[in-house]
């Protein structure tokens, strides 16, 4: 099926995509991320600092230098070519390593104590990280959804990439169709851009309250 992009049915097709795979990236991504900071917190086991240090090598490094290994990995042998759900497993291991530096740092700060009274209470390990710990680093998980979904919503080059269907496009690739050698118009491509950010801006105003809390607190001890 090929669409001619640049309608209002096919704009608003990008963006149910782009929702769809930012809110998957967003809850996968905070997932694993809560997870993953609270052990590397919370716990000491062999490769502890090697792990934090991979995270931390990993974002030296540029998105495009990993475009090859990726479409290799996803397509060739996993065989994700042109599925939501390999673009939503790249945008959210891209995601993890900084939500895991954050979210760790911010767990650093509650109070081991905490739990321990909660333990002679009688609680689960589980209780404790969900009823407890938790609601307690809001404001950092909400910092980690947030780039979660930013990193999703915005990307480019990897959704061009690995999407060869135009009905599965994302709204950045649908909005290089307002632009081309041939023609350009550029007035629906700012109105595009204009609509494209207004989730951001909202989830951003939404979640403003909790974001200086969760920078500072997650930024001061690691």
């Amino acid at each position: 099926m090929v669409l001619k992009l640049g309608t209002a049915n096919e704009a608003k097709l990008c963006r149910t995509n782009s929702a769809m795979v930012a809110a998957a990236t967003t809850l996968l991504g905070v997932f694993l991320a809560c997870t993953a900071g609270y052990a590397f917190s919370r716990f000491r086991f062999p490769g502890r600092r090697a792990g934090l240090m991979s995270f931390l090598v990993s974002q030296m490094f540029p998105g495009t230098l990993t475009l090859v290994p990726l479409y290799i990995i996803l397509v060739k042998w996993l065989g994700l070519g042109s599925n939501y759900m390999g673009l939503i497993l790249v945008y959210a291991t891209t995601s993890i390593p900084f939500c895991v530096w954050m979210l760790k740092g911010y767990f650093d700060t509650i109070p081991k104590e905490l739990e321990e009274s909660a333990l002679m209470d009688g609680a689960s390990p589980a209780t404790i990280f969900l009823r407890i710990i938790l609601p307690l680093a809001k404001p950092a998980v909400a910092v980690t959804a947030l780039f979660s979904f930013m990193t999703a919503w915005n990307e480019f080059i990897l959704a061009l990439t690995f999407m060869d269907k135009e009905v599965m496009y994302t709204a950045p690739v649908g909005l290089r169709f307002f632009v081309g050698g041939f023609s350009q118009q550029w007035g629906y491509f700012a109105a595009g851009s204009i609509i494209v950010s207004i989730p951001v801006v909202a989830l951003f105003m939404y979640l403003q309250k909790y974001l200086v809390a969760g920078l500072t607190a997650g930024a001061v001890k690691g």
